[in-house]
C-alpha cells in the first residue's frame, strides 16, 4: 500500500497528528484527575462498546453503585458513600475513557482519509499505524490497570499504573515527533552526532523519571514524607529498603520517592549543563540555543512545582500541574532532540 503514498511531507497530516497529541495530552490531565480523586474504579466493567453511554436513569445509576459496592474500594474505604457522591467519581472515569474513545476516531478516520487520498509521507505510513495500534493497546493496558484493583486491593496496582501512563507519554512523544516530520519533510543534512546522543539521553532520562513518578502516584507516596530536602529529618526514609527488591522498586511508599527525587537532582545537573553547553555551542543555531536553555529552565521549573507539590501535601491541583507539567517538558525534549538531528 505504500507504494500508492506520496513521500517526503504532508502539513495537513502533521497538523492533524498535532491534534491528536494535543487530545493525548487531555487524556493525561483527565487520567491524573480521575488518580487523584480516587476515581479509576467506580466502572467495573469493560464494555467497549456500550460503555460509551453513561447510566441514563436511576435504575442503570443503581445498578451500576451496586457493582462498585461489591469491591474492596468501597468495603474498605468508602462505606457509606451516597449515590450522589458515587456519580462524582463515576463521571471522571467515565469522562477518561469517553475521550479514550474520542481520541480513537480522531485517529482513525483521517488516518483512513489521508491514506486513501494518498497524502500520507510514504516514509512515514508503518509509524503512523504503530501508533495507531498502540494507541489501540492503550485501551486494553487501561482496563488491565483497573482489573488489578477489582478483587484484592483498593487501588490499581502501581506497576500497571506505571505501565499505562508510561504508554500514554510514549504516544504523546512519537505524535509529536511525527508531526514534526510530516511537516518538515525527510532531513536534507547529517545529524550532529554529538548532540542527538546527549538529547536522547535528556529523553531517556525524563521518561524514566515518569515512570518512577507514576509509581509515587500509585502507592501514594506523595502524601508521605512532606519535607525537603530531608524525609522526615533524614537523608533516607524510615522504611527503605522494602521487605523485598520487587517492594523496594515498586511498592514501598519511601522508597519510591526516595528514587524519584534522586533521579530528579541527576536530570537538574544534566538539564543545567546542557543548556551551558548550548548557550555556548559554535554548532547549533540560535533557535536550537534557545530549545535548549528552554528545557534546561523547564528541567528546574518542573523539579521546583515537584517539591511545592510535595510540601503541599500533594493536592488534587498541584498534583495535576505537575503531571501536565512533566508532559510539556517531554515535548520540550522531543523538539529540541528532533531539532538537533538536523542541525
Amino acid at each position: 500500500m505504500t507504494s500508492f503514498l506520496r513521500s517526503d511531507r504532508s502539513r495537513p497530516v502533521a497538523i492533524w497528528l498535532l491534534v491528536v497529541a494535543l487530545l493525548v495530552l487531555g487524556m493525561v490531565i483527565v487520567g491524573g484527575a480521575t488518580r487523584l480523586t480516587d476515581s479509576g474504579l467506580s466502572i467495573t466493567q469493560w464494555k467497549p462498546v456500550t460503555g460509551a453511554l453513561p447510566p441514563l436513569s436511576l435504575a442503570d445509576w443503581l445498578a451500576e453503585f451496586a457493582l462498585y459496592k461489591q469491591i474492596p474500594q468501597y468495603s474498605q474505604l468508602n462505606a457509606g458513600m451516597s449515590l450522589e457522591e458515587f456519580k462524582v467519581i463515576y463521571w471522571w472515569e467515565w469522562s477518561h475513557r469517553a475521550l479514550g474513545r474520542f481520541v480513537g476516531v480522531v485517529f482513525a478516520l483521517p488516518f483512513a482519509w489521508f491514506a486513501i487520498r494518498r497524502e500520507i509521507p510514504r516514509r512515514l505510513f508503518w509509524r503512523i499505524g504503530g501508533i495507531f495500534v498502540l494507541g489501540g493497546l492503550q485501551g486494553a493496558v487501561g482496563w488491565w490497570m483497573v482489573a488489578s484493583g477489582l478483587s484484592e486491593r483498593v487501588s490499581v496496582a502501581p506497576e500497571r499504573l506505571m505501565v499505562h501512563l508510561g504508554l500514554a507519554f510514549a504516544l504523546l512523544g512519537l505524535l509529536v515527533w511525527t508531526a514534526l516530520d510530516a511537516w518538515a519533510g525527510a532531513p536534507r543534512s547529517k545529524p550532529n552526532d554529538g548532540w542527538s546522543r546527549a538529547s536522547a539521553l535528556m529523553i531517556g532520562l525524563i521518561y524514566l523519571q515518569i515512570l518512577l513518578g507514576a509509581l509515587v502516584a500509585g502507592n501514594d507516596a506523595g502524601f508521605v514524607y512532606n519535607d525537603w530536602p530531608m524525609m522526615n529529618g533524614a537523608l533516607i526514609p524510615d522504611d527503605y529498603p522494602g521487605a523485598t527488591l520487587w517492594a523496594t522498586v515498586a511498592h514501598t511508599q519511601g522508597p519510591v520517592q526516595l528514587h524519584h527525587r534522586l533521579l530528579a537532582y541527576v536530570l537538574a545537573l544534566m538539564a543545567i549543563g546542557m543548556g551551558i553547553a548550548a548557550m555556548r555551542s559554535r554548532s547549533l543555531s540560535s533557535g536550537e540555543k534557545l530549545l535548549g536553555m528552554g528545557l534546561a529552565g523547564a528541567v528546574i521549573l518542573q523539579g521546583v512545582l515537584g517539591i511545592v507539590t510535595l510540601m503541599a501535601g500533594a493536592p488534587v491541583g498541584l498534583g495535576i500541574a505537575h503531571q501536565l507539567a512533566a508532559a510539556f517538558l517531554l515535548i520540550l525534549a522531543v523538539a529540541f532532540a528532533w531539532r538537533v538531528r538536523r542541525s
